[in-house]
């Protein structure tokens, strides 16, 4: 069964170059940053990263050096069993309760839960439906 809960991811952005990737994921190890999930894309010669890490206050410190542009999101975590139709029952509640989903992004290990994280148009609503 999925469980849900508020969680702060950061958002941060830098000018996309050759060998970015590798500049953030060191920084983050150096200043002993777990990696918990990680999305990047490409926009208008932007990076645009989204990062569930297990210190947001250490994750700062150390992209800030870098020139990020950095914020914190609230976005719903759901731990989840990691094998088929777990996802299409997590976001069927929220399509039926009318919650649109904004963005999602997810992390699965070798281990029987996965994680997703969502953003969506009402968290709060989400994280109860999800618990139900």
């Amino acid at each position: 069964m999925a469980k849900a809960r508020k969680v702060k991811n950061l958002v941060f952005t830098l000018p996309n170059k050759v060998g970015l990737l590798s500049e953030v994921s060191s920084t983050l190890a150096q200043a002993k940053v777990n990696i918990n999930a990680i999305c990047a894309y490409e926009m208008e010669d932007k990076a645009i990263f989204m990062l569930a890490a297990d210190s947001n206050v250490r994750a700062t410190k150390a992209l800030a050096p870098l020139g990020a542009e950095i914020k914190e999101e609230e976005v719903v975590a759901v731990d989840m069993p990691n094998r088929p139709g777990e996802l299409e029952k997590v976001a069927k509640k929220l399509a039926e309760a009318g919650i649109n989903i904004n963005l999602i992004y997810g992390t699965t290990g070798s281990g029987k839960t996965s994680t997703c994280f969502f953003k969506t148009a009402d968290n709060k609503k989400a994280i109860r439906l999800i618990n139900k």
